[in-house]
């Protein structure tokens, strides 16, 4: 099953996603430089805190913690070193471009913590191989967004359908490196449905996801027993089409991954309608 990663720094909502079966509770850090990157996109831009990290370590009984910090900065290892303070399992590193900028994060977050890379720029692409040799971190995450702006395609999946992820995660895959890639939403919903991108995922033998914020968009509803019924449902559908996607072949696969570049297609030729 993959693991799931669900952004919020609101210990109710934290603990809804927890007991609904998330795996992992995403608290969000970074800000710096996202703000000019991802101007004028429909994008959720946070700012949590250290104080976001302790308050949803002390309600998180099963659900792992991870933390996006900044990217590399003059006030790394304080930021880096709070985090880990604060009760953080997972630390992730944004916006990295060379190998040297993984070895220094490694050595800032120590071995107390899992260590994530997000890659999501050309740079990070190119030097893949090198960061891999390193053999200092534990999993690697591809964050389609910023990598489409990076590359300069038009849609975030755009990557999925011309194979530059498949590329990403061949390379990963034969270090052994667990891996994900992107997000998704309710299965049955999207432009692109999630349930294509679940197939994606088990095609290519990713490990883990992240619920996007129209898997659950807590403010848009009136309560938390709301909250946890989108959660509840939710959940459910995910784990169901896991247990489908288990049990199918070779030849399914390659009719998602078509079903895909072709709905990418649609998309990008402005066909495609939810």
């Amino acid at each position: 099953m993959l693991k799931l990663m669900y952004i919020t720094n609101d210990p109710d909502t934290a603990v809804i996603a927890q007991n609904a079966g998330v795996n992992r509770i995403f608290v969000d850090m970074e800000y710096i430089g996202k703000e000019q990157r991802q101007m004028g996109l429909n994008t959720v831009k946070n700012h949590h805190t250290p104080a976001d990290v302790k308050a949803l370590r002390n309600v998180l009984t099963g659900a792992q913690l991870l933390v996006r910090v900044n990217p590399l900065h003059n006030g790394s290892e304080n930021e880096i070193k709070s985090a880990v303070e604060a009760g953080a399992d997972i630390i992730m590193l944004p916006m990295w471009k060379t190998a040297q900028e993984v070895e220094r994060f490694a050595r800032l977050a120590g071995d107390c913590v899992k260590k994530m890379l997000l890659l999501e720029t050309k740079e990070a692409a190119s030097c893949l191989e090198s960061v891999l040799e390193l053999g200092c971190v534990d999993e690697i995450h591809i964050g389609l967004n910023d990598l489409r702006i990076s590359m300069g395609k038009s849609y975030i999946f755009e990557s999925l359908a011309d194979g530059t992820v498949d590329k990403i995660t061949s390379n990963i895959r034969d270090h052994g490196i667990p891996f994900g890639f992107g997000g998704f939403g309710m299965p049955g919903e999207g432009l692109l449905p999630a349930d294509l991108i679940m197939g994606e995922h088990y095609r290519l033998g990713s490990s883990m996801a992240i619920l996007s914020r129209s898997f659950c968009d807590k403010d848009s509803f009136r309560d938390p027993d709301a909250v946890r019924a989108r959660f509840d449902l939710g959940m459910k559908k995910i784990r169901d089409y896991e247990c489908f996607l288990s049990a199918q072949n070779e030849d399914f696969f390659r009719k998602n991954h078509n079903a895909v570049q072709n709905r990418v297609k649609e998309i990008l030729n402005g066909d495609a309608h939810v």
